[in-house]
């Protein structure tokens, strides 16, 4: 099942964070991930504005992303990224294809 890692990144040294960047797709892919999200345009729908930066990588299973946040490439790498900026990082298992197809078929006849 995919699982997604999730980073909200205050950056406070966009030189050195830049470094970082340079990195982390080489690292990302080694590890079967790809990035999905990478601080694209935003539009807030609801709730309050939130100025940090928003990653999203999605990966094959939690494993690889354990794999890859716990591995010596991406370990030095947090030692830059954690120079640059505070993050919150999250870890988390997505739908499985056959899971969301059934609630949308079970959903489509409802009505409010």
């Amino acid at each position: 099942m995919p699982a997604f890692l999730i980073a909200q990144i205050d950056v406070r040294d966009p030189e050195r964070y830049r470094e970082y960047t340079l990195h982390t797709p080489r690292v990302i892919a080694a590890f079967g991930g790809r990035m999905v999200v990478r601080n694209g345009e935003r539009r807030v729908l609801e709730g309050p504005p939130d100025p940090r930066r928003v990653i999203v990588v999605e990966f094959p299973s939690m494993d690889h992303i354990l794999r890859f946040h716990g591995s010596p490439e991406y370990t030095a790498l947090r030692r830059i990224r954690e120079s640059a900026s505070e993050a919150q990082i999250i870890a988390i298992e997505g739908l499985a294809e056959d899971a969301w197809a059934a609630a949308a078929e079970a959903s489509a006849n409802l009505s409010l």
